[in-house]
């Protein structure tokens, strides 16, 4: 079954706690959320969304619940594009490349980066 989409506050969210494992909210929201401008209610209403959608699970240490995520950041970073792509440009890549041409810079690490997954998608194309 496929995971409800999340937003870009919780994706970053996801970030931030997939970068620092096991966490309080109370920790969260004094650097995560105050950072942001948010209150201790909203992190933890963000949070609990988060568990909803099974991105995050949660367990009591002393009292105090202790929040991780279920997910590695990397696939909920495939599934956050994937959503885009499918929903936001209606499946067509063509946009995304073109913003991507546009750009004033792409490192060389990033360009890079880019031609291996061609590289990659045309061997597999190869193969099929």
């Amino acid at each position: 079954m496929a995971r409800k989409s999340i937003g870009d506050q919780e994706l970053a969210l996801l970030n931030y706690l997939s970068e620092r494992g096991d966490t309080s909210v109370g920790e969260v929201a004094a650097d995560f959320g105050e950072a942001r401008g948010l209150a201790r209610s909203t992190v933890l209403t963000m949070m609990e969304r988060l568990r909803a959608k099974a991105y995050l699970r949660r367990r009591k240490v002393g009292g105090v619940y202790r929040y991780a995520t279920q997910t590695p950041a990397d696939d909920v970073m495939r599934s956050a594009v994937g959503s885009f792509v499918a929903n936001t440009l209606q499946g067509s890549l063509s946009p995304f490349v073109a913003w991507m041409s546009q750009r004033a810079q792409v490192s060389d690490a990033e360009l890079a980066e880019l031609e291996s997954l061609v590289a990659d998608l045309q061997a597999r194309r190869k193969e099929d």
